[in-house]
């Protein structure tokens, strides 16, 4: 099997999965309970926190967990959002978004927000200059991706934010971070930023377990009501072996970043010679900033087959974000691209456990295809 689809979940690390039987079956106390075995369950949430907090280059204390990287947006913008319910300012976000904030702001506009979708420049990127245009002096919130999960690019975060805290001191900032943990270095305290979305099962976590990071002093109102765990912004009983599953792939990742970073760059580097070197009708879509994700199309050959030709060789990519389920990326037609190039695109991302062989069974599987569908 050949396994190229990291952007949109990875395998879970053997050591994580290991850590999190280990808590189910040996530190499986609530970690509400005063007793022994709950004081217990109690630490390894904070010493889990800790560890996740030191990934995000944050404290502790600013680390709530949460199901997922969606369940994280939106108690960024619908909790910013209700900070400012009377006086239904505006929103800034961008048409490369994840489905969680496009969906999420969508929402938001049909409370009575006003809602700016920012587009990206022909390399996938949204300038500082075009958020300068479409910031008002009512501008609430501002939530922009850190890494586009079909094209790869790195946003100017911190020079946004810096913008964004000058024109609207007040205003939020909130920032997707979901492709970019552990494939860049996480600063949200120089980024001006005020909320943070991870995911786990992007670095080799199991699903089901995310992270929020809240500037110290916010406080946001939480989507549902209950017990008051996690400082009350999301209460329920904390899900611990999967929270210390991410700390175990936090550590893992964090320990390996700069070895991990060398041999994915190399990958990326190895399909971008395969591909001029024997596909020649395919095209790179967007300016990649960081090797894990690239996004090309092959001319002639629609995804959907593709993809069925490539599953037959047990090769597996996307053609986009999963969460689209298949329909032409709405990030790509941002970038100007007609049909031709979205109804074509293939996205390959990789993990550091990919190797030379599994490009190459990637370039001799699209071969096949295309001498089947360039007819």
């Amino acid at each position: 099997m050949h396994y190229l689809d990291n952007a949109a979940t990875t395998p879970v690390l053997p050591e994580a999965a290991a850590e999190a039987a280990r808590v189910m079956c040996e530190e499986f106390g609530n970690p509400s309970s005063l007793h022994k075995l709950g004081i217990e369950a109690s630490r390894v949430l904070e010493n889990s926190r800790k560890t996740v907090a030191g990934a995000l280059g944050c404290t502790a204390e600013e680390i709530t967990f949460t199901s997922c990287g969606t369940e994280s947006t939106n108690l960024s913008l619908r909790g910013a959002a209700h900070l400012n319910r009377h006086k239904k300012g505006r929103i800034i976000t961008t048409a490369i978004e994840h489905a969680a904030t496009i969906n999420t702001a969508k929402a938001l506009e049909q409370d009575g927000f006003t809602v700016v979708f920012l587009k990206p420049d022909a390399t996938g990127h949204i300038t500082p200059d075009a958020l300068s245009e479409a910031l008002t002096e009512d501008t609430v919130l501002l939530s922009c991706q850190l890494v586009n999960n079909e094209i790869g690019t790195v946003q100017p975060v911190a020079e946004l934010g810096r913008r964004l805290k000058v024109a609207c001191p007040k205003a939020l900032f909130h920032i997707d971070a979901v492709q970019g943990l552990f494939r860049v270095p996480l600063e949200p305290k120089k980024w001006s930023c005020d909320l943070m979305s991870v995911s786990g099962h992007k670095i080799g976590a199991p699903k089901g377990i995310g992270a929020l990071y809240m500037k110290k002093g916010l406080r946001l109102p939480p989507l549902m009501t209950g017990g008051g765990q996690e400082r009350g912004l999301r209460p329920g009983t904390e899900p611990m072996p999967n929270i210390a599953a991410f700390a175990k792939a936090c550590e893992m990742r964090q320990a390996g970043f700069a070895d991990d970073l060398t041999q994915v760059r190399g990958l990326a580097a190895y399909l971008r010679e395969q591909v001029a070197e024997k596909l020649p009708y395919a095209a790179f879509n967007g300016e990649s900033d960081i090797p894990h994700v690239q996004n090309f199309s092959v001319a002639g050959c629609k995804s959907e087959v593709m993809l069925r030709v490539l599953e037959s060789d047990e090769v597996y990519v996307s053609s986009g974000s999963a969460c689209s389920k298949g329909k032409q990326s709405e990030v790509l037609r941002a970038l100007g691209l007609g049909k031709d190039r979205t109804d074509t695109a293939l996205r390959v991302s990789f993990a550091p456990f990919n190797t030379e062989e599994d490009v190459d069974a990637l370039i001799a599987a699209i071969e096949k295809g295309a001498k089947m569908l360039r007819r």
